[in-house]
């Protein structure tokens, strides 16, 4: 007999030593907390295994008191189970990025280096970010915000997002989509903006994508990107997975009908429940 079993036989011994802890370690664990929608039970497909890579971001805490991203965090972790599990992503090629994790030294990391290190010819690659976007209110270019980012210093803590484009377009793969569920407008949302400044600054026009990017995006460029509160995800994120959901019952799962699928679902919700408009945007390059 071992020294645990006769702590359990005479029992006064056994609690004041082990007190509560007796009963944690003989009682079943408890159940885990039922899903909060239907998109969080990740459908059971079973797809093939694709040459792909993606970088997964989601910023939902700021170091700089900046309001939270709702849901942000989660909806980063869901993504990745998608990729994975719907759409075949190897777990080993999809790099998870949240909150604290998320510094503009950590973006430049996987998106400047990690990225080029791993990516092979006719390879795909997906990059998510969910967070709050934000605009230069000088020059209208529009940032993702990190962790550490502070409207007030964009040029010095934020990411441009034509950056992003640029370092993507360099990869020798077929296809590079990016998915973004935020905002930069300044107005809202998920969207921050330099104390002082004017709301609803008109971003720069984009320049033309890089034949080989595409990009997804909640919301136009002076729209808000809303977090869907009744469901717990980002509101495009939750319509975005939900699509992909239902094309994996199909057995065959295409980014584009997704999104198809989403961008109305997103227009109309938006408009019952916030009163506002919110167009999801697909932009290929040439």
């Amino acid at each position: 007999m071992n020294q645990i079993d006769d702590l359990f036989i005479n029992g006064d011994l056994a609690a004041q030593i082990f007190g509560d802890q007796r009963q944690a370690l003989i009682a079943p664990q408890p159940a885990q907390a039922a899903s909060l929608s239907d998109i969080d039970e990740v459908p059971s497909a079973k797809p093939a295994r694709r040459k792909a890579h993606a970088v997964v971001i989601g910023v939902e805490r700021y170091r700089h008191q900046l309001p939270t991203a709702d849901f942000a965090a989660a909806d980063a972790h869901l993504m990745s189970k998608y990729l994975t599990e719907v759409l075949g992503f190897p777990p080993d090629n999809v790099a998870v990025l949240v909150n604290d994790g998320v510094t503009k030294g950590d973006i430049e990391k996987y998106v400047e280096r990690w990225l080029p290190n791993r990516v092979e010819a006719g390879d795909e690659v997906l990059v998510y970010y969910s967070g709050h976007g934000a605009p230069n209110s000088a020059t209208g270019e529009a940032y993702l915000v990190p962790y550490d980012g502070d409207p007030m210093y964009l040029e010095q803590t934020g990411y441009p997002l034509d950056k992003l484009y640029e370092q993507l377009a360099k990869l020798p793969s077929k296809e590079v989509t990016v998915v973004l569920d935020s905002c930069f407008s300044g107005a809202g949302g998920r969207s921050v903006i330099a104390k002082g400044a004017r709301p609803l600054v008109n971003v720069a026009a984009k320049q033309a994508l890089p034949g080989n990017v595409k990009v997804l995006s909640a919301a136009a460029g002076n729209q808000l990107s809303q977090s869907y509160q009744e469901m717990g995800h980002g509101l495009f994120t939750y319509f975005f997975l939900k699509g992909l959901g239902r094309q994996a019952q199909k057995g065959e799962v295409n980014l584009r009908q997704a999104f198809d699928f989403a961008a109305p679902q997103v227009r109309q919700t938006a408009r019952r429940e916030y009163n506002t408009d919110q167009v999801p945007q697909w932009q290929e390059g040439r």
